[in-house]
């Protein structure tokens, strides 16, 4: 345990903090600069990032067209490195600069739908899948989704950010998140032994969300965190994780808007099917 304490100020001022995303953290909420936002030629546009939460969308997405559905898009890249979020054209559509954000054209006048959860609702109720209509299943359903909602701000912006993104080490904190992190897996293990999904038979919304974050986690794609976390003693969630990865719709989902990992497993941007065979980066050259 540090030897150091901190007494906070009466009234907070704002300082540098250091750590990976010391550069776009602000305490103030609107746009820094103008920058319009691209439009392409299909219902939605997506504007987003392969991060856990940009994911859920897009492999959603992925799995409405593999179901025949008229759910065709076109994904932007936002780099929240750069500060993308923080344009005035994404603002318009998401005023809390996160990704992802959809604008909705398909019909007569564009709908925003920012926050991943709602996106996921409003386009599982459009399009009447992966959303059951057995009232009981439903609820089920809203159960994971909203904890998958409530519980990630544990796992990234807790966990992960401590364990792998501060400045600094700080044993209290890490072990703080690393309990809760632990002891969501183990809902989610305890669940899934005795329910191939979260919300029964059915592959759900609530599935695609939670596996994105705490799939991947237990895959060992967080944070370089699996041997720490021991995620593979949580027998359950491999087998429901291992099993929604092999989907086709999953593969694909993950690699859009993806800026890291194997130039063949990036596809920056996704504006038509063919473009998982002709524009990734091996294919780019990038």
């Amino acid at each position: 345990m540090s030897d150091t304490s901190y007494t906070p100020p009466k009234v907070w001022e704002p300082k540098e903090s250091g750590g990976k995303f010391a550069s776009i953290n602000r305490p103030v909420a609107g746009p820094t600069h103008d920058q319009e936002l691209p439009v392409g030629k299909h219902p939605f546009q997506l504007y987003s990032l392969a991060t856990p939460n940009g994911v859920k969308v897009t492999v959603l997405l992925e799995e409405l067209l593999a179901l025949g559905k008229d759910a065709e898009y076109d994904a932007w890249l936002i780099k929240i490195g750069d500060g993308d979020q923080f344009g005035s054209g994404f603002v318009e559509v998401n005023p809390n600069s996160k990704i992802p954000a959809l604008m909705d054209r398909s019909g007569d006048k564009p709908i925003r739908v920012f926050e991943s959860g709602s996106i996921l609702l409003h386009l599982a109720e459009k399009f009447g899948a992966f959303l059951p209509s057995d009232p009981a299943l439903r609820v089920e359903t809203m159960n994971w989704l909203f904890w998958q909602m409530g519980s990630a701000p544990y796992l990234g912006g807790g966990f992960g950010h401590f364990y792998a993104y501060a400045p600094e080490k700080i044993e209290y904190a890490i072990d703080r998140f690393t309990m809760e992190a632990k002891r969501q897996l183990d809902v989610l293990d305890r669940r899934l032994a005795e329910s191939r999904y979260l919300a029964g038979d059915e592959y759900t919304i609530a599935d695609i969300a939670t596996w994105s974050w705490y799939g991947q986690l237990a895959l060992g794609r967080l944070y370089d965190a699996a041997e720490f976390l021991d995620v593979e003693s949580y027998t359950h969630v491999q087998r429901w994780a291992r099993e929604i990865d092999a989907r086709p719709a999953v593969q694909r989902g993950r690699m859009v808007n993806r800026t890291f990992g194997e130039p063949e497993t990036q596809l920056h941007e996704r504006h038509d099917a063919s473009d998982f065979d002709t524009q990734t980066q091996d294919k780019l050259g990038g």
